[in-house]
């Protein structure tokens, strides 16, 4: 029995010495890495000829090391934290102000164009009811200074951290805006400014529909998310009457997962698991239920995705995907499977870090991407296994054409900012429509502005050109290529009229904000929205 015991004793200690030998040797190979790292920094604070920004040095070392797991893993030195805050709470002190750095645009036909290294900051989007939006800043305004410091060349970063501050405090900027003769100065009290993660919500009462349709926007999954949720759902269905519910998580880049099984409880019974998370230690795996009697267990409904929802929004349709409780309507989704904690160091900082991944009632993994092979040094890969499949699927339909050039090059948010300056009002965002007089106004700014734009299939002829003036091709020939050129030349005034839905919709979209907010274009927008309408026949 003992020579027994022996052996097994002996069996188990071959079985766990390569183990332990590896936890060792990663162990070792660590203390050797930091050690390296703190050599390094002492031979250079020792002989470096210049005096050293060590402050500067170590995040950039940090920040480099970070990039190389993954693109959420991060760290968030002592001054940065109220942009954490911002990430987990939705709150933070500020102006409310979405802002874009940009060069300023050409006025007149024959101006030179900007040069990149020449960037201006302007409010591109003022929150209603918030700070910025009340002491007058409009969308279109170039911030030329705050407190009296030149903003130019600045990033949005650097800009962002100058507006924010102590609620109470008080920041003045210097304004430049489009038929105002001189730049003027505008003054604002900071505020502890709450973004709602409930953008927009509405009853939709069709003439197809034989029940009242609810529709709910839902930005963000921050702190108290779930309840401003519950609070528009319970509008809907006991104010308003909706009985039946279609909730909009396109573009939704997640938050607290808390909130995401908090806003699945409304649907979905008590004591029913959400989603787990599994990681490399034991805190790291974890099990989400339900904890209450769901509120809205028999409510139909529908979830609107996009490539562009993930994590938390992931949870949230697939989950119900799995549970057999809504229908998911969109493209699939981004594929955000991974698992974030904020951990205190020292010195008052803090480091978001990667500890899990997420798995659905299913037991898929929402993952779609393995950053692993980053490490590796390998191309990463996009794993059609990830994210979440709608159960209908509509292809996404943008493309690469005249609207995409107008609206990154900034032509339908600069001709929406002249827009406004001429008219006095518009109607309201569920009867506005821009009229022919309007579209030849716009291409006549268009002509003013010396738009033109490129086709793949023009750049592909001008390449082709390029490659024939090196090749031993005859004059005759090359000149008969050549010909071709002004035929296939984009002609923006006809491209606008074979897309004239599209650019109404997205300069109508632009027009509206001015006037009516977020809230506002979000109902003009709703209008054309093609996943809504498939929703709509989905609850029919």
């Amino acid at each position: 029995m003992n020579k027994r015991k022996s052996i097994i004793y002996i069996f188990c200690a071959f079985v766990l010495l390569p183990i332990h030998a590896q936890e060792r040797q990663k162990t070792t190979r660590a203390n050797e890495s930091i050690n390296i790292f703190t050599d390094v920094m002492r031979q250079v604070d020792v002989n470096y000829v210049d005096t050293l920004d060590y402050e500067s040095l170590t995040e950039t070392a940090i920040n480099a090391m970070l990039r190389k797991i993954d693109p959420y893993t991060i760290y968030y030195p002592k001054k940065n934290d109220r942009d954490l805050r911002m990430m987990t709470t939705g709150k933070y002190g500020g102006i409310g102000s979405i802002i874009q750095q940009r060069p300023a645009p050409t006025k007149t036909k024959g101006d030179k164009k900007p040069s990149k290294d020449s960037l201006w900051t302007y409010a591109v989007n003022p929150y209603e009811g918030k700070p910025a939006q009340r002491a007058g800043v409009k969308a279109g305004d170039r911030i030329l200074s705050i407190d009296g410091k030149t903003t130019q060349g600045l990033t949005v970063s650097e800009v962002s951290n100058n507006l924010r501050g102590v609620p109470g405090t008080t920041v003045v900027l210097e304004i430049e805006r489009e038929g105002v003769a001189k730049p003027f100065k505008i003054e604002i009290v900071r505020e502890d400014i709450h973004m709602d993660p409930v953008s927009y919500y509405t009853l939709i009462e069709a003439d197809t529909l034989s029940t009242p349709v609810g529709y709910i926007s839902f930005d963000e999954f921050t702190e108290g998310s779930a309840q401003a949720f519950s609070n528009a759902l319970d509008d809907l269905y006991y104010n308003q009457g909706a009985r039946k519910l279609i909730i909009d998580l396109r573009g939704n880049g997640g938050g607290i997962v808390d909130e995401a099984i908090q806003l699945v409880n409304l649907f979905v019974d008590k004591d029913i698991t959400i989603v787990e998370t599994k990681g490399k230690t034991a805190n790291s795996n974890r099990t989400y239920k339900t904890r209450n009697t769901p509120r809205y267990k028999d409510l139909p409904l529908v979830v609107l995705v996009n490539k562009s929802s993930a994590s938390a929004s992931e949870i949230v349709s697939g989950a119900l995907q799995d549970l057999k409780r809504a229908t998911i309507i969109g493209q699939r989704t981004f594929g955000k499977g991974l698992v974030q904690n904020v951990r205190p160091i020292v010195y008052g900082g803090h480091i978001k870090v990667t500890t899990s991944k997420y798995y659905l009632p299913s037991g898929r993994c929402i993952q779609a991407i393995d950053y692993s092979e980053r490490q590796k040094g390998h191309e990463l890969k996009k794993d059609t296994a990830g994210g979440i499949m709608p159960d209908i699927e509509i292809k996404d339909s943008s493309k690469v054409d005249i609207c995409y050039s107008l609206y990154i090059d900034n032509y339908f948010f600069d001709f929406a900012t002249r827009y406004y300056r001429l008219h006095d009002s518009i109607a309201h965002p569920e009867v506005f429509e821009l009229t022919d007089a309007d579209i030849n106004d716009f291409c006549a700014y268009l002509e003013e502005r010396e738009f033109s734009y490129e086709t793949e299939t023009s750049k592909f002829f001008a390449d082709m050109l390029r490659m024939a003036e090196n090749e031993d091709i005859d004059s005759t020939t090359f000149a008969q290529l050549k010909a071709f050129e002004p035929i296939l030349k984009p002609d923006f005034r006809a491209a606008i009229e074979r897309n004239i839905d599209e650019v109404k919709q997205l300069l109508g979209s632009e027009i509206v904000l001015r006037y009516y907010y977020q809230k506002g274009q979000a109902a003009y927008q709703l209008r054309f929205d093609k996943e809504l309408e498939r929703a709509l026949q989905e609850l029919k």
